[in-house]
């Protein structure tokens, strides 16, 4: 099921992200605007809008997270085997995401201390 979402997921966020993706949508919204005259701006016609657009931002924010989840995890994988391979850095580092925020903090105020010089 996973691998069934993943690969849905991928398919559907280049497709939607696409410029005549959006060039469509564009001209589905013109169309409806055009449209409007014809229905006398009637609440069945502004609804059908309304319930069109609901649905499919719904749908598109599960969507969004999960190409968001798995952006965001192989970054973190990257960054890991960066440190990894590097003999200097702090391995330490490696789970950064697992900090709670006053840890994520300190460690925050400590690189402004480097860069400024402060720590050798």
């Amino acid at each position: 099921m996973n691998d069934w979402f993943r690969r849905i997921a991928e398919h559907a966020s280049a497709w939607l992200g696409s410029s005549t993706t959006f060039t469509s949508a564009v001209g589905l919204v013109l169309l409806w605007l055009v449209t409007g005259p014809l229905f006398g701006w009637s609440d069945t016609w502004q609804l059908a809008m309304n319930t069109v657009t609901s649905v499919l931002a719904f749908l598109m924010v599960f969507l969004i997270q999960n190409t968001q989840n798995r952006d965001t995890r192989a970054v973190l994988l990257k960054l890991d085997e960066l440190l990894r391979a590097n003999r200097e850095a702090r391995t330490s580092l490696v789970h950064l995401e697992e900090l709670t925020d006053a840890e994520l903090d300190a460690l925050a105020e400590e690189f402004r201390r480097v860069r400024r010089g402060e720590v050798g």
